[in-house]
């Protein structure tokens, strides 16, 4: 939808300005509310698509305003309409995917009843099975964390976010430390940062997740390992 708005408001400029063939900026007004009126941009929208959306509205009324009071005619429309899209990029570039990068980390534990890594990968797998990757992708993250403190690698600490997490676990187990930054890379991008979840990116944590069962060693702390009750359960938010 993203890439057929950004069509559209490009002809829509184009025309409105004078330098379509055959369509005058009555035209393109009419074209631009026929686009804008499709189904398809009226479902429950995102904060992205919704951002677009805006600016396709806001570009159609400044055309429509300056197509014939604006010194230098069709040049200095295309003027603006390239001085509009950069805006644009940056405010998807501020609000979308990349700007993630940008967010802090988030913690990894829910609010609700503890949970051992056994009822978080229990819990995990049950949601794969329902096809919910964003919850069960959540659920395994939370499983091998769960599993590191239990085995002793990990002191269970509150508020432990999903970078210090990976960092931890990484310094524990170095051969894991790449899946374990990835790891934690799509638990803030589905938990914090509203990205749905895949079954490949569930399927790359599953089989960490198999990995450090079968070869992490335990270690003895103070006080005995144990389960886990920092890292709670309850359904993800």
């Amino acid at each position: 939808m993203v890439t057929a708005a950004r069509g559209t408001v490009v002809a829509v400029l184009a025309s409105a300005a004078g330098g379509g063939p055959g369509i005058g900026r009555k035209a393109a007004q009419q074209l631009a509310r026929a686009e804008l009126a499709k189904p398809e941009y009226h479902h429950h929208v995102s904060l992205t698509e919704a951002v677009i959306l805006a600016v396709l509205h806001f570009l159609t009324r400044v055309v429509n305003a300056a197509s014939g009071a604006v010194p230098g005619g069709w040049w200095a429309l295309v003027a603006l309409a390239a001085l509009a899209v950069i805006v644009t990029a940056g405010m998807l570039n501020w609000i979308g995917p990349l700007a993630r990068s940008h967010r802090g980390s988030g913690p990894l534990a829910a609010e609700g009843e503890a949970r051992t890594a056994r009822h978080h990968r229990q819990e995990a797998q049950r949601l794969a099975g329902a096809g919910d990757y964003t919850a069960a992708t959540i659920e395994c993250v939370r499983a091998i964390a769960a599993e590191l403190e239990q085995r002793g690698l990990l002191p269970p600490r509150m508020g432990r976010t999903a970078d210090e997490f990976a960092a931890e676990a990484g310094r524990a187990l170095p051969v894991h430390a790449d899946a374990l930054r990835d790891a934690a890379r799509q638990f803030d991008e589905i938990r914090y940062g509203q990205r749905p979840g895949s079954r490949a990116g569930y399927e790359r944590l599953s089989e960490l997740d198999r990995r450090i069962m079968a070869s992490a060693p335990r270690v003895s702390r103070p006080g005995g390992a144990g389960a886990a009750p920092v890292m709670a359960g309850g359904p993800p938010s």
